[in-house]
Protein backbone atom coordinates (compact mmCIF):
# COMPACT_ATOMS: atom_id res chain seq x y z
CA UNK A 1 0.00 0.00 0.00
CA UNK A 2 1.29 3.69 -0.61
CA UNK A 3 2.49 5.82 2.15
CA UNK A 4 -1.03 6.80 4.18
CA UNK A 5 -1.90 10.79 3.15
CA UNK A 6 -4.21 12.58 5.26
CA UNK A 7 -7.50 12.91 3.33
CA UNK A 8 -8.15 15.38 4.95
CA UNK A 9 -5.51 17.19 3.35
CA UNK A 10 -7.24 17.39 0.03
CA UNK A 11 -8.95 20.67 -0.91
CA UNK A 12 -12.03 18.58 -2.45
CA UNK A 13 -14.27 17.34 -0.41
CA UNK A 14 -15.97 14.72 -3.38
CA UNK A 15 -13.21 11.96 -3.51
CA UNK A 16 -14.37 8.18 -4.72
CA UNK A 17 -15.00 5.85 -1.51
CA UNK A 18 -14.35 2.18 -1.50
CA UNK A 19 -16.38 -0.43 -0.97
CA UNK A 20 -16.00 -1.52 2.71
CA UNK A 21 -15.82 -5.22 1.81
CA UNK A 22 -15.37 -7.36 -0.85
CA UNK A 23 -17.04 -10.27 0.27
CA UNK A 24 -19.89 -11.14 1.80
CA UNK A 25 -20.71 -14.80 3.93
CA UNK A 26 -24.00 -16.88 3.09
CA UNK A 27 -23.86 -18.87 6.05
CA UNK A 28 -20.12 -20.77 5.70
CA UNK A 29 -20.27 -19.69 1.76
CA UNK A 30 -18.34 -16.64 0.68
CA UNK A 31 -19.64 -14.11 -1.86
CA UNK A 32 -16.80 -12.75 -3.63
CA UNK A 33 -17.82 -9.11 -5.56
CA UNK A 34 -14.75 -9.87 -7.72
CA UNK A 35 -15.32 -13.14 -8.91
CA UNK A 36 -19.21 -12.05 -9.62
CA UNK A 37 -17.86 -9.17 -11.62
CA UNK A 38 -15.67 -11.79 -13.84
CA UNK A 39 -18.99 -13.75 -14.30
CA UNK A 40 -20.65 -10.72 -15.15
CA UNK A 41 -18.31 -10.21 -17.90
CA UNK A 42 -18.16 -13.70 -19.04
CA UNK A 43 -22.22 -13.26 -19.59
CA UNK A 44 -21.78 -9.92 -21.29
CA UNK A 45 -19.15 -11.24 -24.16
CA UNK A 46 -21.18 -14.05 -24.49
CA UNK A 47 -23.77 -12.11 -25.20
CA UNK A 48 -22.91 -9.42 -27.30
CA UNK A 49 -20.31 -12.20 -29.25
CA UNK A 50 -23.56 -14.39 -29.97
CA UNK A 51 -25.37 -11.01 -31.59
CA UNK A 52 -22.83 -10.07 -33.92
CA UNK A 53 -22.20 -13.69 -34.97
CA UNK A 54 -25.49 -14.22 -36.40
CA UNK A 55 -26.06 -10.91 -37.64
CA UNK A 56 -22.83 -11.53 -39.53
CA UNK A 57 -24.38 -14.85 -40.68
CA UNK A 58 -23.42 -17.69 -38.22
CA UNK A 59 -25.58 -20.35 -36.57
CA UNK A 60 -27.07 -19.68 -33.12
CA UNK A 61 -25.25 -21.38 -30.57
CA UNK A 62 -22.22 -21.39 -32.22
CA UNK A 63 -20.49 -18.88 -29.82
CA UNK A 64 -22.01 -20.67 -27.00
CA UNK A 65 -20.73 -23.30 -27.64
CA UNK A 66 -17.21 -22.07 -28.84
CA UNK A 67 -17.01 -20.48 -25.25
CA UNK A 68 -17.27 -23.83 -23.49
CA UNK A 69 -13.74 -24.63 -24.52
CA UNK A 70 -12.75 -20.40 -24.44
CA UNK A 71 -13.59 -18.99 -21.42
CA UNK A 72 -11.36 -22.01 -19.21
CA UNK A 73 -9.08 -21.84 -21.41
CA UNK A 74 -8.36 -18.28 -21.28
CA UNK A 75 -8.72 -18.08 -16.86
CA UNK A 76 -6.12 -20.35 -16.52
CA UNK A 77 -4.23 -18.58 -19.12
CA UNK A 78 -4.21 -15.09 -17.27
CA UNK A 79 -3.59 -17.24 -14.10
CA UNK A 80 -1.04 -18.48 -15.37
CA UNK A 81 0.65 -15.12 -16.73
CA UNK A 82 -0.02 -13.74 -13.29
CA UNK A 83 1.66 -16.41 -11.25
CA UNK A 84 4.53 -16.21 -13.77
CA UNK A 85 5.33 -12.71 -13.60
CA UNK A 86 4.55 -11.93 -10.08
CA UNK A 87 6.15 -15.22 -8.46
CA UNK A 88 7.59 -13.47 -5.79
CA UNK A 89 3.97 -13.57 -4.17
CA UNK A 90 3.50 -16.99 -4.30
CA UNK A 91 7.38 -18.88 -4.10
CA UNK A 92 9.92 -17.84 -1.57
CA UNK A 93 10.07 -17.76 2.13
CA UNK A 94 6.89 -17.14 4.17
CA UNK A 95 5.36 -17.73 1.19
CA UNK A 96 2.50 -20.63 0.00
CA UNK A 97 1.94 -21.66 -3.11
CA UNK A 98 -1.24 -23.32 -2.89
CA UNK A 99 -1.93 -19.49 -2.72
CA UNK A 100 -1.24 -19.26 -6.42
CA UNK A 101 -4.30 -21.70 -7.07
CA UNK A 102 -6.99 -18.44 -5.19
CA UNK A 103 -8.23 -16.82 -8.10
CA UNK A 104 -10.72 -15.75 -6.12
CA UNK A 105 -8.11 -12.94 -4.73
CA UNK A 106 -7.63 -11.23 -7.79
CA UNK A 107 -4.80 -11.57 -10.19
CA UNK A 108 -5.44 -12.34 -13.55
CA UNK A 109 -3.50 -11.37 -16.68
CA UNK A 110 -5.14 -10.23 -19.73
CA UNK A 111 -2.18 -11.38 -21.86
CA UNK A 112 -2.21 -15.43 -20.69
CA UNK A 113 -5.97 -14.81 -20.72
CA UNK A 114 -6.09 -13.71 -24.42
CA UNK A 115 -3.51 -16.12 -25.39
CA UNK A 116 -4.66 -19.19 -24.03
CA UNK A 117 -8.36 -18.32 -24.67
CA UNK A 118 -7.54 -18.47 -27.70
CA UNK A 119 -5.77 -21.73 -27.98
CA UNK A 120 -9.55 -22.70 -26.92
CA UNK A 121 -11.65 -20.63 -28.79
CA UNK A 122 -9.10 -22.46 -32.02
CA UNK A 123 -10.68 -25.67 -30.75
CA UNK A 124 -13.90 -24.65 -30.52
CA UNK A 125 -13.77 -23.24 -33.85
CA UNK A 126 -12.07 -26.22 -35.37
CA UNK A 127 -14.92 -28.44 -33.52
CA UNK A 128 -17.94 -26.42 -35.44
CA UNK A 129 -16.03 -25.75 -38.68
CA UNK A 130 -15.97 -21.89 -38.53
CA UNK A 131 -12.74 -19.56 -39.22
CA UNK A 132 -11.33 -18.14 -35.72
CA UNK A 133 -10.84 -15.18 -37.70
CA UNK A 134 -14.08 -14.23 -37.99
CA UNK A 135 -14.74 -15.41 -34.29
CA UNK A 136 -12.20 -12.95 -32.77
CA UNK A 137 -13.84 -10.33 -34.66
CA UNK A 138 -17.16 -11.24 -33.76
CA UNK A 139 -16.16 -11.32 -30.14
CA UNK A 140 -14.12 -8.49 -29.78
CA UNK A 141 -16.39 -6.16 -28.56
CA UNK A 142 -17.64 -8.33 -25.84
CA UNK A 143 -14.12 -8.93 -24.91
CA UNK A 144 -13.06 -5.46 -23.73
CA UNK A 145 -16.85 -4.89 -22.49
CA UNK A 146 -16.12 -7.94 -20.26
CA UNK A 147 -12.45 -6.23 -19.26
CA UNK A 148 -14.39 -2.94 -17.98
CA UNK A 149 -16.91 -4.99 -15.81
CA UNK A 150 -13.98 -7.02 -14.43
CA UNK A 151 -12.06 -3.78 -13.56
CA UNK A 152 -15.11 -3.07 -10.92
CA UNK A 153 -13.85 -6.07 -9.01
CA UNK A 154 -10.65 -4.43 -8.55
CA UNK A 155 -12.70 -1.73 -6.80
CA UNK A 156 -14.26 -4.16 -4.49
CA UNK A 157 -10.71 -5.77 -3.61
CA UNK A 158 -9.01 -2.00 -3.23
CA UNK A 159 -6.32 -3.05 -5.92
CA UNK A 160 -4.68 -1.98 -8.76
CA UNK A 161 -4.59 1.42 -7.64
CA UNK A 162 -1.59 4.63 -8.46
CA UNK A 163 -0.10 7.22 -6.19
CA UNK A 164 -1.33 9.56 -3.42
CA UNK A 165 -3.56 12.47 -5.35
CA UNK A 166 -5.79 15.25 -3.83
CA UNK A 167 -7.91 14.89 -7.21
CA UNK A 168 -11.48 15.45 -6.69
CA UNK A 169 -12.06 11.45 -8.25
CA UNK A 170 -9.19 10.32 -5.81
CA UNK A 171 -10.10 6.93 -5.07
CA UNK A 172 -10.16 6.34 -0.65
CA UNK A 173 -8.62 3.22 0.65
CA UNK A 174 -9.33 2.02 3.92
CA UNK A 175 -7.43 -0.66 6.47
CA UNK A 176 -9.61 -3.59 6.50
CA UNK A 177 -9.59 -5.97 9.21
CA UNK A 178 -10.44 -10.01 9.63
CA UNK A 179 -13.30 -9.28 12.55
CA UNK A 180 -12.40 -12.78 14.63
CA UNK A 181 -8.46 -11.64 14.17
CA UNK A 182 -8.63 -8.30 14.69
CA UNK A 183 -5.71 -8.52 11.73
CA UNK A 184 -5.25 -6.92 8.83
CA UNK A 185 -6.97 -8.65 5.93
CA UNK A 186 -7.49 -6.05 2.40
CA UNK A 187 -9.34 -9.29 0.75
CA UNK A 188 -11.50 -10.60 3.04
CA UNK A 189 -11.72 -8.17 5.73
CA UNK A 190 -14.24 -5.09 6.34
CA UNK A 191 -13.57 -1.71 6.72
CA UNK A 192 -14.58 -0.77 11.06
CA UNK A 193 -13.56 2.47 10.09
CA UNK A 194 -14.43 5.23 7.04
CA UNK A 195 -11.41 7.38 7.34
CA UNK A 196 -9.39 6.79 4.39
CA UNK A 197 -5.63 5.73 5.46
CA UNK A 198 -5.02 7.47 1.72
CA UNK A 199 -6.42 8.51 -1.16
CA UNK A 200 -4.74 7.49 -4.29
CA UNK A 201 -5.22 7.48 -8.68
CA UNK A 202 -8.53 4.84 -9.08
CA UNK A 203 -6.36 3.59 -12.14
CA UNK A 204 -8.46 0.54 -11.89
CA UNK A 205 -11.51 3.44 -13.04
CA UNK A 206 -9.43 5.00 -15.60
CA UNK A 207 -9.24 1.49 -16.88
CA UNK A 208 -12.41 0.76 -17.41
CA UNK A 209 -13.34 4.29 -18.78
CA UNK A 210 -10.26 3.21 -21.62
CA UNK A 211 -11.77 -0.18 -22.10
CA UNK A 212 -15.57 1.45 -22.75
CA UNK A 213 -14.15 3.80 -25.15
CA UNK A 214 -12.15 1.38 -27.11
CA UNK A 215 -15.74 -0.60 -27.37
CA UNK A 216 -17.89 2.12 -29.01
CA UNK A 217 -14.27 2.65 -31.16
CA UNK A 218 -14.56 -0.96 -32.64
CA UNK A 219 -18.05 -1.24 -32.93
CA UNK A 220 -17.83 2.07 -34.85
CA UNK A 221 -15.03 1.21 -37.20
CA UNK A 222 -16.65 -2.79 -37.67
CA UNK A 223 -19.74 -0.74 -38.80
CA UNK A 224 -18.32 1.57 -41.10
CA UNK A 225 -15.57 -0.14 -43.22
CA UNK A 226 -17.22 -3.61 -42.16
CA UNK A 227 -13.75 -5.19 -41.40
CA UNK A 228 -13.00 -8.85 -41.37
CA UNK A 229 -10.17 -11.39 -41.47
CA UNK A 230 -9.11 -10.42 -37.97
CA UNK A 231 -9.04 -7.15 -38.19
CA UNK A 232 -11.55 -6.23 -35.47
CA UNK A 233 -9.64 -7.88 -33.06
CA UNK A 234 -6.79 -6.65 -33.80
CA UNK A 235 -8.37 -3.28 -33.45
CA UNK A 236 -9.13 -4.28 -30.09
CA UNK A 237 -5.49 -5.06 -29.16
CA UNK A 238 -4.39 -2.15 -30.47
CA UNK A 239 -6.78 0.30 -28.54
CA UNK A 240 -6.65 -1.68 -25.45
CA UNK A 241 -2.35 -2.10 -25.52
CA UNK A 242 -2.59 1.71 -26.36
CA UNK A 243 -4.31 2.87 -22.60
CA UNK A 244 -2.29 0.43 -21.12
CA UNK A 245 0.60 1.50 -20.83
CA UNK A 246 0.14 4.88 -19.57
CA UNK A 247 -2.48 2.95 -17.69
CA UNK A 248 0.58 0.39 -16.01
CA UNK A 249 2.68 3.47 -15.89
CA UNK A 250 0.88 5.19 -12.82
CA UNK A 251 -0.17 1.90 -10.80
CA UNK A 252 2.01 1.68 -7.25
CA UNK A 253 1.11 -1.84 -6.60
CA UNK A 254 3.79 -4.74 -6.35
CA UNK A 255 5.03 -5.60 -9.81
CA UNK A 256 7.92 -7.38 -11.55
CA UNK A 257 10.06 -4.68 -13.18
CA UNK A 258 12.64 -4.99 -15.65
CA UNK A 259 15.21 -1.93 -16.18
CA UNK A 260 13.08 -0.09 -13.78
CA UNK A 261 10.02 -0.52 -15.89
CA UNK A 262 7.21 -2.96 -14.71
CA UNK A 263 6.88 -5.58 -17.16
CA UNK A 264 3.29 -5.06 -18.08
CA UNK A 265 4.49 -1.96 -19.96
CA UNK A 266 6.92 -4.00 -22.36
CA UNK A 267 4.61 -6.88 -23.14
CA UNK A 268 2.32 -3.87 -23.93
CA UNK A 269 4.29 -2.15 -26.27
CA UNK A 270 4.99 -5.40 -27.90
CA UNK A 271 1.74 -6.64 -28.44
CA UNK A 272 0.70 -2.51 -29.43
CA UNK A 273 3.32 -3.32 -32.23
CA UNK A 274 2.09 -6.25 -33.48
CA UNK A 275 -1.43 -5.32 -33.86
CA UNK A 276 -0.83 -2.47 -35.47
CA UNK A 277 1.25 -4.44 -37.96
CA UNK A 278 -1.76 -7.18 -38.44
CA UNK A 279 -3.73 -4.09 -39.15
CA UNK A 280 -1.26 -2.73 -41.79
CA UNK A 281 -0.74 -5.79 -43.87
CA UNK A 282 -4.12 -7.66 -43.72
CA UNK A 283 -6.63 -6.53 -45.60
CA UNK A 284 -10.05 -7.80 -46.98
CA UNK A 285 -14.06 -6.79 -46.06
CA UNK A 286 -15.75 -9.55 -43.71
CA UNK A 287 -16.09 -13.34 -44.89
CA UNK A 288 -18.84 -15.01 -46.43
CA UNK A 289 -21.52 -15.72 -44.36
CA UNK A 290 -21.59 -19.32 -45.74
CA UNK A 291 -18.26 -19.92 -43.89
CA UNK A 292 -19.81 -18.79 -41.01
CA UNK A 293 -22.35 -21.66 -40.72
CA UNK A 294 -19.38 -24.00 -40.63
CA UNK A 295 -20.77 -27.70 -39.30
CA UNK A 296 -24.14 -28.35 -38.20
CA UNK A 297 -24.93 -29.88 -34.92
CA UNK A 298 -27.44 -31.95 -32.91
CA UNK A 299 -30.23 -29.08 -32.65
CA UNK A 300 -29.31 -26.82 -35.22
CA UNK A 301 -31.60 -25.08 -37.86
CA UNK A 302 -30.13 -25.64 -41.20
CA UNK A 303 -33.32 -23.19 -42.84
CA UNK A 304 -33.07 -20.66 -39.93
CA UNK A 305 -32.71 -17.10 -42.21
CA UNK A 306 -29.70 -14.75 -41.97
CA UNK A 307 -28.85 -11.38 -43.35
CA UNK A 308 -27.25 -12.31 -46.20
CA UNK A 309 -29.27 -16.14 -46.65
CA UNK A 310 -33.32 -15.15 -46.50
CA UNK A 311 -35.25 -19.02 -45.11
CA UNK A 312 -35.59 -21.48 -47.63
CA UNK A 313 -39.26 -21.53 -48.74
CA UNK A 314 -41.02 -24.94 -48.28
CA UNK A 315 -41.22 -27.27 -50.38
CA UNK A 316 -44.41 -28.27 -52.34
CA UNK A 317 -45.74 -31.48 -51.28
CA UNK A 318 -48.46 -33.56 -53.38
CA UNK A 319 -51.32 -32.82 -51.17
CA UNK A 320 -50.39 -28.66 -52.57
CA UNK A 321 -49.97 -29.94 -55.97
CA UNK A 322 -53.68 -31.20 -55.92
CA UNK A 323 -55.01 -28.11 -53.88
CA UNK A 324 -53.35 -25.87 -56.89
CA UNK A 325 -54.91 -28.23 -59.41
CA UNK A 326 -57.81 -27.83 -58.43
CA UNK A 327 -58.01 -24.25 -58.19
CA UNK A 328 -56.61 -23.88 -61.31
CA UNK A 329 -59.59 -25.63 -63.10
CA UNK A 330 -62.20 -23.53 -64.44
CA UNK A 331 -65.65 -23.48 -61.88
CA UNK A 332 -67.66 -24.92 -65.00
CA UNK A 333 -65.49 -28.44 -64.90
CA UNK A 334 -67.79 -30.97 -66.03
CA UNK A 335 -65.36 -33.75 -65.14
CA UNK A 336 -66.17 -35.70 -61.48
CA UNK A 337 -63.56 -36.19 -58.77
CA UNK A 338 -63.60 -40.37 -59.41
CA UNK A 339 -62.03 -39.20 -63.03
CA UNK A 340 -59.39 -37.40 -62.01
CA UNK A 341 -58.80 -40.08 -59.41
CA UNK A 342 -58.49 -41.95 -62.86
CA UNK A 343 -56.33 -39.67 -64.37
CA UNK A 344 -54.04 -39.64 -62.12
CA UNK A 345 -53.95 -43.44 -61.59
CA UNK A 346 -53.20 -44.00 -65.60
CA UNK A 347 -50.61 -41.91 -64.73
CA UNK A 348 -49.34 -43.98 -62.05
CA UNK A 349 -51.37 -44.29 -59.12
CA UNK A 350 -50.86 -40.97 -57.98
CA UNK A 351 -47.43 -41.91 -56.51
CA UNK A 352 -45.64 -41.10 -59.25
CA UNK A 353 -46.59 -37.80 -59.00
CA UNK A 354 -45.38 -37.32 -55.52
CA UNK A 355 -42.09 -38.41 -56.25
Amino acid sequence: MSAPVAALASPFLATIPSPPQGVWFIGPIPLRAYALCIIAGIIAAVWIGSRRWVARGGREGTVIDIAVFAVPFGLVGGRLYHVATDWYKYFGPDRNPLDALKVWEGGLGIWGAVALGAVGAWIGCRRRGVPLAAFADAVAPGIILAQAIGRLGNWFNQELYGAPTDLPWGLEIYRRIDRETGLADPITGVAMDSTPVTVVHPTFLYELLWNLGVFLLIIWADRKFRMGHGRVFALYVAGYTAGRVWIEMMRTDDATHILGIRINVFTSLIVFAGAVLYLLYVRGKREDPELLRGKPMPGDDDTAATPERPAEEPKATADDADEDEGKDEPKGSDESGDERAEARSADGNGKDAKD
